[in-house]
C-alpha cells in the first residue's frame, strides 16, 4: 500500500461541512410551522438503534496484480431524529447516526482498527397514512456531512459530503408515541486518491490509507420510537 502525504485541507474541510450542517438544521428547526396544521403534532423526536452493514474503501497499491479493499465490518448503530412538522404529512428533518466498527485488510497495519463513522444530516420526511391506520409507510431524504474518526493514536478526521434515502413503516401505539421500523441508505462522495487515516509526527506526516474509489456506501436497518408533540 502507498503511503501518501499528509493533506493539511481535510481539517478545514471538515470545520466547513459541519459548520454548514449545523447551520441549515438551525434554520430550518427555525422555521415556523403552516397554521393549517395547528391541531396536529408541532415536533417529534425518534431515538434509535439499528445494525449498518457495508463501509469499503478501494485502495491504491501499484506493486499488487490485483484490487484491494479494506471494508468496515458489519455492525450495531445509534441515533436521533428530530422533526418539525411542516404539515400533518410531512416534516423537517434533523439526523444523527453513529457506528464504530473495525476495519478489515490485508495490510497489517490496517488490521483490528476501529472506526466511528458519524453522519449529520438534513432534509424532510414525508408520511402517507393509509386507510389501515395502524401502519403509515415514509419516505425520508436528507444531505449532509460523513465523519470518519480512527479510534486510538493521533489520526486525523475526515469530513466528506454525503447522502440518504430512508423509508420505513410507523405503528402507532397512542396518540404521541409511534413504533418505527425502517431501512436507511447513505452515500459518501470521495475523491479519488482520497487519503485517510493521517497522523503528524517530528518525521512529517503520513497516511495509511488511499482510496481510489469515488463512493463510500452504507445500509442501515433502524427500529426507533418516536414521541411526538
Amino acid at each position: 500500500m502507498t503511503l501518501g502525504p499528509l493533506r493539511h485541507t481535510e481539517g478545514a474541510q471538515m470545520q466547513y461541512s459541519i459548520r454548514t450542517a449545523v447551520w441549515l438544521a438551525i434554520a430550518l428547526l427555525a422555521m415556523p410551522a403552516s397554521p393549517a396544521r395547528a391541531e396536529g403534532p408541532r415536533v417529534e423526536f425518534t431515538p434509535f438503534v439499528g445494525y449498518r452493514v457495508g463501509g469499503k474503501f478501494e485502495l491504491e497499491d501499484p506493486a499488487a496484480t490485483t484490487s484491494r479493499s479494506a471494508n468496515l465490518s458489519a455492525d450495531a448503530s445509534f441515533g436521533l431524529d428530530v422533526g418539525l412538522y411542516r404539515d400533518q404529512t410531512s416534516f423537517y428533518e434533523l439526523l444523527y447516526s453513529e457506528q464504530q466498527a473495525g476495519l478489515s485488510s490485508h495490510d497489517p497495519a490496517l488490521r483490528g482498527l476501529d472506526v466511528k463513522v458519524e453522519y449529520l444530516h438534513v432534509g424532510g420526511t414525508a408520511l402517507f397514512p393509509q386507510e389501515a391506520e395502524w401502519l403509515v409507510p415514509y419516505l425520508s431524504l436528507t444531505i449532509g456531512a460523513t465523519r470518519l474518526v480512527a479510534q486510538g493514536g493521533h489520526y486525523d478526521t475526515a469530513t466528506k459530503f454525503s447522502a440518504s434515502v430512508g423509508g420505513g413503516l410507523r405503528m402507532p401505539i397512542s396518540d404521541h408515541l409511534d413504533a418505527n421500523f425502517g431501512l436507511r441508505g447513505y452515500l459518501t462522495l470521495i475523491d479519488s486518491n482520497t487519503e485517510f487515516l493521517c497522523v503528524s509526527n517530528s518525521d512529517g506526516g503520513t497516511c495509511l490509507l488511499r482510496s481510489t474509489g469515488s463512493t463510500f456506501i452504507q445500509g442501515e436497518a433502524l427500529l426507533g420510537l418516536t414521541l411526538r408533540f
